[in-house]
């Protein structure tokens, strides 16, 4: 049982091929979504399901960051003072950065659980490989 993780790999998370890692992607995954997801018990039967809505979810918040960031100058300067649109725009640095490592590591777990799919399913991947 390997218990290696690539670089990214989310902390509250278990390697995969570990007894707890679908639970741990899962609970990890439910803390990413809009808490109303909670209420889908298809998400929680499906965690690729959840995966690839969390995937989503991430992806427009960074777009909407970097929208944002493209337009707050023009957005906020008749309101906002010029030391306040430059501390919005830090936000919008730091929580892009952030929300760009947070996908990279929703791809990683994606792609470990697609790795526990039954060869069978028409989307089956190879099994996860942990790259160096």
């Amino acid at each position: 049982m390997s218990t290696y993780t690539p670089p990214g790999w989310p902390k509250q998370v278990h390697p995969p091929d570990t007894e707890r890692f679908e639970d741990t992607a899962l609970a990890w995954l439910l803390e990413l979504v809009p808490p109303e997801y909670r209420r889908y018990g298809v998400l929680r039967r499906y965690p690729i399901a959840l995966a690839r809505m969390a995937r989503h979810h991430v992806n427009a918040s960074v777009e909407a960051a970097r929208e944002g960031f493209r337009t707050a100058r023009v957005e906020l300067g008749d309101t906002v003072p010029p030391h306040g649109v430059e501390a919005v725009l830090d936000t919008y640095r730091r929580e892009g950065g952030r929300l760009v490592v947070l996908l990279q590591a929703i791809d990683l777990v994606e792609t470990a659980l697609r790795g526990q799919e039954s060869p069978d399913d028409p989307d089956y991947r190879r099994p996860f490989t942990p790259r160096l």
